[in-house]
């Protein structure tokens, strides 16, 4: 395992260069450019907003903040996922003909992904300054949440950018998983109308710790529960060391399968 960190070290300029890369590719050709990074959540707060306020009657109080401290964290996770999931396919004439830890890729991508999240920060920044509800001192444990997060995005990246290289259905099955772990978190609703019976789901979801997290910090503007983000920590770097075996044991066949 210590041979990633001396291979990030080694190749830390193609690593910059990457992540400046997948970055400024994100919007590549594209008029607004950058501007997406604001537009895209701020559509889908607005869609949502709609929907389950104005339509269902949602009764959740300032609901268009509430939903942006769980959708745009979901959006960084989801993105960074799918993302990774095809990274390899997308550079596999490159990694045939190139050498360069191939473990650059996925963790390019993760990084690209949590400096748009970084920027779509202000969004939510925006929302909780103009509702009314500013912001508060919690804001410390930001960082740590975001930690937990980057971490948990690392470890699964490892896994299906590897795996997809074999298994190509991976890449259809991801985004079926990924819809329905947007409804196991507590993305457009809250814990709490969930029937206790049910409960144990969310349990599992580990973004739901993550948007809980944030939501504590910028909605409810009380301290996070710091004991399960600690936690969830701890398992990412597990996760982490067990992904990077499995991406270490498969990039051996990367260059026949691609």
């Amino acid at each position: 395992m210590t041979s990633v960190f001396k291979n990030l070290y080694n190749y830390r300029e193609l690593l910059k260069t990457n992540i400046k890369k997948e970055v400024r590719g994100k919007y590549k050709n594209s008029f607004l450019g950058v501007l997406w990074s604001f537009l895209n959540p701020l559509l889908q707060i607005v869609v949502y907003a709609i929907v389950f306020q104005l339509i269902l009657k949602n009764p959740q109080e300032n609901y268009a903040i509430f939903i942006c401290c769980g959708l745009i964290p979901w959006t960084y996770f989801s993105s960074a996922i799918s993302r990774s999931a095809f990274t390899m396919v997308e550079n596999g004439n490159i990694l045939k003909k190139v050498y360069f830890p191939r473990e650059i890729l996925p963790i390019s991508i993760v990084t690209s992904e949590t400096v748009n999240f970084l920027i779509s920060t202000v969004i939510i920044l925006g929302f909780v300054i103009f509702g009314g509800l500013g912001i508060s001192k919690y804001i410390i444990f930001y960082p740590l949440v975001l930690l937990a997060q980057y971490l948990l995005l690392i470890a699964i990246s490892f896994i299906v950018s590897s795996i997809s290289v074999y298994i190509r259905d991976l890449q259809h099955l991801i985004g079926v998983a990924l819809q329905l772990l947007f409804y196991a978190a507590p993305i457009v609703y809250s814990p709490e109308v969930i029937p206790p019976e049910y409960q144990w789901i969310l349990t599992l979801n580990p973004m739901a710790y993550i948007i809980n997290g944030y939501r504590d910090i910028f909605y409810y503007q009380t301290m996070p529960d710091i004991t399960s983000i600690i936690g969830l920590i701890a398992i990412s770097i597990v996760l982490c060391v067990i992904g990077y075996m499995i991406f270490n044991k498969l990039q051996k066949g990367f260059a026949e399968e691609l």
